[in-house]
Order: structure tokens, then C-alpha cells, then sequence
């Protein structure tokens, strides 16, 4: 998708991504996006006629990006509980350095009723897409490690993901970054000593 984006496209896109993460598409205007990125408004609709355009082309990036860091894990790390581990890693991590505070479908996911059809279309694809990983490398596990889930592997997958997000909004809620980690640790414990 990078290449189909203009370098200042681009730029409109990264700092949107960023506004998301912080308020969700009702807490940005194309205002913010163009004192943060140096241009006006019309500029920023000549790139993007709309905002929920904008933030469609946002999620599109977002979830390229995810699928690759996801493909990533399965290239180099083979055992599925190390994938899992990796992955929830990551989240602690961006949440500890503020890099990406908060998955940004998830935040906007609590706002589906409110925001545009084509940009929770968006969002209901990615939590598809997370949940089929998680699911498959759920099912990888139980067969490599030969642990035994309480559920399917695609129920465990969404309880997974429910942990997830909620250690993200507990730990933003908290203000304590460290909270994610102490919420999704026995998660991670539970499944490696099935």
C-alpha cells in the first residue's frame, strides 16, 4: 500500500493512525491532521475527499501491516506458544514506550455503532483476521504441545482477544503500562501449563 500513497499521503496516514489511537475518528478533524502535518485542509482532502476515506486507507494499512508482523512470527518462530507469547509481547512493549498505545481497531471497534459503514467493515475484518491467526495457532498448539483448551480454538481465540484489548484499556485506564502485562501474564501461564 506504500506505494500507492503519496510520500505526504503517507504522512496524512501515519499521524491519522496516531490520532486514532489516542481518541478514536470522532476525536481528530482534518484540522489536527493538517497543523500536525503542515499543510491544509483542502490539501488533505485533495489526498482524502472524506474522512472516513482517510481512515479506511489508514485500517487497510493497518491490517497489511498486521498480516505481515503475523506471517513474520510464523517464519521465525515455529512453535505456536512462542507465537503467541511474541505477539502479546508486542503489545506490552508498544504500550510501555507509547509507540502504539492501543490497538486502534479495538478502540474503534467500541465506536461500530457510530462510525461509518465501510470503515467498520474495516474493522470487523482485521478481528477476523486476528481471530483465524489466533485460532490456527491455538490449534497449532494443541497438537504440538498437546494442550487441552476449554473451548474450541476459535472460542479460545476470542477470549484471547477479549484479554487482549481489555489489558490494553485497563492498562490505559490505569495509567500503568506494566497493568497489561500483569492482566495477559497468566493467560500466557495458563495455556503453557495445559
Amino acid at each position: 500500500m506504500d506505494t500507492e500513497l503519496s510520500p505526504k499521503a503517507a504522512e496524512i496516514v501515519d499521524r491519522t493512525r496516531a490520532l486514532l489511537a489516542l481518541g478514536g475518528y470522532n476525536g481528530f478533524s482534518y484540522a489536527d491532521i493538517a497543523s500536525a502535518v503542515g499543510i491544509s485542509k483542502p490539501s488533505i482532502h485533495h489526498h482524502f475527499p472524506s474522512k472516513a476515506l482517510l481512515v479506511q486507507s489508514v485500517l487497510q494499512r493497518y491490517r497489511a501491516e498486521a498480516r505481515a508482523g503475523l506471517a513474520m512470527l510464523e517464519q521465525r518462530m515455529p512453535d505456536p506458544l512462542a507465537q503467541l507469547q511474541a505477539y502479546t509481547g508486542y503489545w506490552a512493549q508498544c504500550i510501555r514506550d507509547g509507540s502504539a498505545p492501543f490497538c486502534i481497531c479495538a478502540m474503534l471497534a467500541a465506536e461500530l455503532p457510530a462510525i461509518p459503514a465501510d470503515v467498520a467493515a474495516e474493522v470487523r475484518a482485521h478481528f477476523r483476521d486476528l481471530g483465524a491467526w489466533l485460532a490456527a495457532a491455538l490449534g497449532r498448539a494443541v497438537a504440538q504441545h498437546g494442550i487441552r483448551l476449554q473451548g474450541s480454538p476459535e472460542a479460545e481465540a476470542q477470549a484471547f482477544m477479549a484479554t487482549v484489548h481489555g489489558a490494553m484499556l485497563s492498562a490505559r485506564a490505569s495509567g500503568d503500562p506494566e497493568l497489561f502485562a500483569v492482566i495477559v501474564g497468566p493467560l500466557m501461564q495458563r495455556l503453557a501449563t495445559r
